[in-house]
């Protein structure tokens, strides 16, 4: 008995090892850049009472395979609580109820990372796509009659691979760049309020999601150069979409968004991008990026984030 199960269990390895993988990393890493990164955050009181309550949650840079990996990390004050959202994205927590009024409280966090550049090779477009990532969400309407027409429009007689292309394109050739600080999402391209990161990337989503496409989201830094400088902010956002027989594929629609640079933007990741969250509307940021702040009661305490910077050393 212990020999045919042996000999059966031979047998499916050999059919596992034989069956393609439809939905396999086809990528190479070309270099890896790396990083230090430091964070600081200031909370200033300038209210007449101490708060009841105050807590603090930072999203942290994470180990994101194939991306990047964290080498190191240290974090101050040192106590804090570490949690993990629905996506995955870790945060540190701090209580800071003790600040008394006309204080402030400095958060420092230090890391080292090694961030990879990927090159894409799409030439086998064919087999099932994952399941999910394809629901609307907030801002990311794909459910919306504008974006369903627009999707359809492109998609014509196209494999997914020139789906997501062709969606990218879109983004690039129709969107006016305006760096509005704020969270609109892609809706709000159909309209004349102008788009920065969130924006671009959003709609990419919402068209790949209408053509049951898997797409994410991610926030986090961008390394700016000469290059880069002109077309985005450090707190950058871009996307990945799932191929069938390849996985998952960078685009930055924002910084592809000139002809210029559209070809180095798409199916090509490269290593001036930090991950610090995925997911376009992460539970515990309540709706804001990179960091949530609460404290009560307000009437009598005026506590606000004076600072939120970061410094990125590139590493030679």
């Amino acid at each position: 008995m212990k020999k045919h199960l042996v000999t059966l269990i031979f047998f499916i390895l050999i059919l596992t090892a034989c069956a393609p993988n439809t939905n396999s990393a086809q990528f190479s890493v070309i270099r890896t850049q790396k990083y230090n990164v430091h964070q600081e955050i200031l909370l200033v009181n300038r209210g007449d009472e101490q708060p009841e309550q105050q807590n603090l949650w930072v999203a942290l840079i994470r180990d994101f395979a194939p991306y990047q990996e964290v080498h190191s990390i240290k974090i101050s004050p040192d106590n804090y609580t570490l949690l993990t959202d629905e996506y995955g994205n870790e945060y540190a927590e701090f209580d800071f109820s003790a600040h008394p009024p006309n204080t402030q409280i400095k958060v420092e966090i230090d890391y080292e990372i090694a961030v990879n550049e990927l090159n894409y090779d799409l030439s086998h477009c064919e087999g099932e796509l994952i399941e999910g990532y394809i629901a609307p969400e907030l801002h990311i309407e794909s459910a919306n009659p504008q974006i369903i027409e627009i999707a359809q429009s492109l998609s014509q007689q196209k494999d997914p691979c020139q789906q997501a292309r062709a969606f990218y394109d879109y983004a690039g050739d129709n969107l006016a760049y305006t760096y509005n600080k704020n969270d609109w999402g892609a809706q709000a391209t159909l309209g004349f309020m102008g788009s920065d990161c969130t924006e671009y990337a959003s709609l990419v989503m919402a068209l790949s999601r209408a053509e049951e496409i898997p797409a994410r989201y991610f926030e986090g830094l961008l390394y700016l150069d000469d290059k880069t400088t002109e077309l985005a902010h450090t707190q950058h956002a871009w996307l990945d979409v799932n191929l069938p027989g390849i996985g998952w594929v960078a685009l930055d629609p924002t910084l592809g968004r000139r002809v210029s640079t559209r070809e180095n933007y798409f199916a090509h990741y490269t290593p001036n991008h930090i991950i610090i969250t995925t997911g376009r509307n992460p539970s515990t940021l309540r709706g804001s990026s990179y960091i949530t702040h609460l404290y009560w009661p307000g009437n009598s305490t005026k506590i606000k984030v004076e600072k939120l910077d970061w410094a990125i050393e590139l590493v030679e």
